[in-house]
């Protein structure tokens, strides 16, 4: 099969040098031309249009939020041929979901809403949790790439807003997670116990997660650049949570605190952090400083 990809940031890069090591044929397109030169080097084939990419059995975006989708793809989709299949990796608002989903079928192209919970390095070693919902078919002719791309794919029916849905629950509890890695960490400093012994004890223990293991040593260390999962783009993020709850009626006070302070995170002159570095914030908040 051959897979064309848009998008290539640093998970997008990722996961075409996945499947470049698994032997696809990937056709890869983004806006800037740095990242397209170097996977052309190892072996992806550079395309010179969106067209280009259209051009094969099955196409992959990885764009980092709706207005960029909305400004690469939607002006080429109408020129896509019937019956390919579209797959978006990246994580949308519930309201752009389903604007997308129907769209794609008044076109006659398939689409499945893909949204992956990891980090560049789990995307390089093909070990991302894929969510994947879409009509049977689409998701029939994208399992094979998607089996690449996953330590597991989870389905989640017909739907595509389904798994954006979840997608955006699962980045509210890993927000939250950093929010109280970070005030819990402030509390044990004010009485001496240091931030490594701290979430090096719990991270063993009680929350022997991945989440907390993963962003809780980041926050032992300081260590927030470069970022593999930008807080930028957490706040983005947070902000499609607390717009979909919105759209159902709910109120969600742990989402509208952490909006507030990953806008205080990046009102500063630093901005090129990982989301780890919200747990500043909270240090912050606590310690009354």
């Amino acid at each position: 099969m051959n897979v064309g990809f848009i998008g290539l940031g640093a998970m997008g890069a990722a996961m075409v040098r996945n499947l470049l090591a698994r032997g696809v044929a990937v056709t890869v397109w983004n806006r800037s031309r740095a990242i397209v030169d170097e996977l052309a080097a190892e072996g992806a084939s550079p395309a010179a249009s969106l067209d280009e990419v259209f051009a094969n059995d099955i196409v992959l975006s990885m764009l980092a939020h709706d207005k960029a989708m909305r400004d690469v793809l939607l002006p080429v989709l109408a020129k896509a041929p019937k019956g390919l299949v579209h797959v978006n990796l990246a994580t949308i608002s519930t309201a752009f979901a389903a604007e997308l989903a129907a769209l794609h079928a008044e076109l006659g192209l398939g689409y499945v809403a893909s949204p992956v919970f990891g980090r560049p390095p789990v995307a390089l070693a093909g070990g991302l949790n894929v969510l994947a919902a879409g009509a049977p078919d689409a998701i029939a002719k994208a399992q094979p790439v998607l089996d690449l791309l996953a330590a597991k794919v989870w389905p989640l029916g017909e739907d595509p807003v389904r798994a954006n849905a979840l997608k955006l629950a699962g980045n509210f509890i890993i927000v939250s997670a950093i929010e109280s890695m970070g005030e819990a960490v402030a509390l044990g400093e004010a009485y001496g116990v240091e931030a490594p012994e701290l979430l090096d004890m719990l991270s063993s223990t009680l929350f022997a997660a991945p989440i907390y293991k993963i962003y809780g040593g980041m926050i032992a260390e300081r260590r927030y650049s470069p970022p593999g999962f930008a807080a930028e783009l957490g706040l983005k993020d947070v902000r499609l949570v607390l717009d979909a709850a919105e759209a159902k009626g709910l109120s969600m006070p742990l989402a509208d605190l952490a909006e507030a302070s990953l806008e205080s995170l990046l009102g500063g002159d630093e901005k090129d952090l990982d989301l780890a570095a919200l747990a500043e914030v909270a240090r912050g908040r606590v310690e009354g400083r």
